[in-house]
């Protein structure tokens, strides 16, 4: 296996978290009984973090995000974002999910414009916008076409287009790729790179995938089940290679990680 350079160390933190997660809690009550979804889930991410967050099914993962989304109240605990409770869904958290909730009765560039046009930014802005983040997700040469006439790739590449641009402080994507055949999904995970890399956006990340995890993540976070719970977090000290996907795979460091993070699911 080919040696790959030593592990990066992340800096002690000097500055107020873009998002900080105090001590949350939450619990889904019926009249027959109490579930327990997330348990003292204590986080704190920063403005260029690319979370990737890892777990069995049933872990709370998506729960956590609908939390950070301002979809779900947390039953204690709080979110804050850049100083902030965050309480509701706004601007500044734009989410991508695993279908691409594109307006069918729209082309690809009025899909992307119509956050903007919802803030009421300028005909000319908006199409200076549209344009920069169209040519972004390399779909520039689709921007007169309808959803339906774009493969399943280019509509997740359309909806990451309208959600970056609304210039939200952060992305939640919940699976976005789950739905993809393989070598889409390679493909998307590339684009996605590229763009983080481009715009520096902070990107929440839920994956079932470790080993996307470990290509796309500066920072892997297992979550346990039983209740929805942190287990490890965990600097990746791959994410700053500039190898190709290919040649990384190859590495030790890869597959000792890979190995690790997979023993510590299971384990849960």
């Amino acid at each position: 296996m080919l040696p790959l350079s030593s592990p990066s160390i992340r800096q002690p933190m000097t500055r107020v978290p873009l998002i900080e997660v105090k001590d949350l809690c939450l619990h889904y009550q019926s009249r027959s009984q109490s579930l327990h979804v997330l348990d003292h889930i204590n986080l704190h991410i920063d403005n260029h973090d690319f979370v990737c967050v890892l777990g069995p099914s049933g872990c709370g993962k998506s729960s956590l995000l609908n939390v950070l989304a301002g979809f779900q109240m947390p039953t204690s605990g709080e979110v804050i974002i850049q100083g902030k409770k965050h309480l509701r869904p706004n601007a500044d958290v734009g989410v991508v999910f695993q279908h691409h909730n594109l307006f069918p009765w729209l082309s690809i560039e009025k899909n992307v414009a119509f956050g903007l046009q919802m803030k009421s930014v300028s005909k000319t802005e908006r199409q200076k916008i549209v344009s920069s983040y169209l040519n972004m997700v390399g779909l520039e040469s689709s921007a007169k076409l309808w959803p339906f006439q774009l493969s399943g790739g280019m509509k997740q590449r359309a909806s990451i287009a309208r959600t970056l641009a609304t210039d939200p402080k952060v992305i939640l994507m919940d699976e976005p790729f789950g739905a993809l055949d393989a070598l889409t999904r390679e493909s998307m995970q590339n684009h996605l790179l590229q763009i983080w890399k481009k715009t520096r956006k902070c990107i929440f990340f839920i994956t079932h995938d470790v080993e996307e995890a470990l290509l796309l993540g500066t920072r892997i976070i297992v979550m346990h089940p039983n209740p929805g719970r942190i287990g490890k977090d965990i600097v990746n000290p791959l994410s700053h290679h500039n190898r190709p996907v290919y040649e990384l795979k190859q590495t030790r460091e890869f597959h000792d990680l890979r190995d690790s993070i997979i023993s510590t699911i299971k384990g849960t």
